[in-house]
C-alpha cells in the first residue's frame, strides 16, 4: 500500500506492507539516527516524534502514519547538537548508540514540561535504556542544559520587551 507523510519537513509517499513497521520504512528512507535495539518497545533506540509527540517507532505500523508529521533527529539537528554538547561535556554520550533516542525524548520533554523536577525527569526517560553511562551524567547534563535554555530564553524575552518599549 502506499503511505504518505511528511518527513522532517518534506512529503514522502513510501510503498509499505500492511506489517511493516515504521522504524524500517525510516531506515531505507535514510533516517540513520532511528535505530533497532530491542524491537520490544524497552529501550527507546526507535524513538521519534510523530504529529509532534515522542514514539517508539518499531511499534508503529507504517500504515498508521499516513499524513502524519514524523520527526527524527535529522529533523532537529542544531537542538539537537545544543544538547549533545552538554551530553559530551558531562562524560554522558559513552558509545552514542542510545543518543538519537535518548535525544528525542529529552527534547519532547522540553516541549512538553516546562521547568520538570528530577523526579519527573527520570520518570519521563524511564524508557529510554543505556548500558554505558550509569545516567547521573545524563542527568547532569539535562539540568544544565535546561539552566542554560532558561536563561537564554529570559535573555531573549529582556530584549524582546526592551524593543517593543523603544
Amino acid at each position: 500500500m502506499e503511505v504518505q507523510f511528511r518527513l522532517n519537513g518534506k512529503q514522502v509517499t513510501v510503498e509499505a506492507g500492511g506489517d511493516t513497521i515504521l522504524l524500517d520504512v525510516l531506515r531505507n528512507l535514510g533516517c540513520r539516527s532511528v535505530k533497532c535495539g530491542c524491537e520490544t518497545t524497552n529501550c527507546g533506540l526507535c524513538t521519534v516524534w510523530i504529529d509532534g509527540k515522542s514514539r517508539l517507532s518499531c511499534s508503529v505500523l507504517a500504515a498508521s502514519v499516513e499524513g502524519c508529521e514524523i520527526t527524527t533527529l535529522e529533523g532537529v539537528e542544531k537542538e539537537a547538537a545544543a544538547f549533545g554538547a552538554f551530553l559530551a561535556d558531562e562524560g554522558a554520550e559513552q558509545c552514542g548508540f542510545c543518543s538519537p533516542g535518548f535525544i528525542m525524548n529529552v527534547l519532547a520533554m522540553f516541549r512538553e514540561l516546562k521547568n520538570p523536577s528530577v523526579d519527573e525527569i527520570k520518570e519521563y526517560l524511564s524508557g529510554n535504556l543505556c548500558r554505558c553511562t550509569g545516567y547521573m551524567g545524563q542527568l547532569r547534563a539535562i539540568q544544565k542544559y535546561m539552566q542554560s535554555s532558561q536563561a537564554a530564553k529570559t535573555l531573549e524575552d529582556k530584549e524582546s520587551s526592551m524593543e517593543v518599549s523603544a
